[in-house]
């Protein structure tokens, strides 16, 4: 994945970033996209989207995959932060 940010080498996008977030958690609670996708009101193919960073999801979105895995939307977005390297800003293009 190509990384991006004030650390080229050490922070990725915030869309790849959620990737992995999403991705670490939902294997965590050991559940499908399938299985997320249904308990979330999304399809499978757009929660892989989400999981290959293809997508950037909505707040909604993000409330709904957080309840779906039982997690706290701000334990979502901390992991996201977290990959980041912390509070993420716009680059100027």
């Amino acid at each position: 994945m190509q990384k991006r940010g004030r650390d080229q080498a050490a922070a990725f996008t915030p869309e790849e970033a959620f990737a992995k977030a999403l991705q670490r958690i939902r294997r965590e609670h050991q559940i499908s996209q399938e299985e997320l996708g249904f308990q979330s009101g999304y399809h499978r193919t757009y929660i892989s989207l989400l999981e290959r960073g293809k997508m950037n999801p909505t707040l909604r979105t993000i409330l709904s995959l957080s309840a779906a895995l039982e997690i706290p939307a701000a334990e979502l977005v901390s992991s996201v932060e977290r990959l980041l390297g912390g509070p993420w800003h716009r680059q100027p293009d």
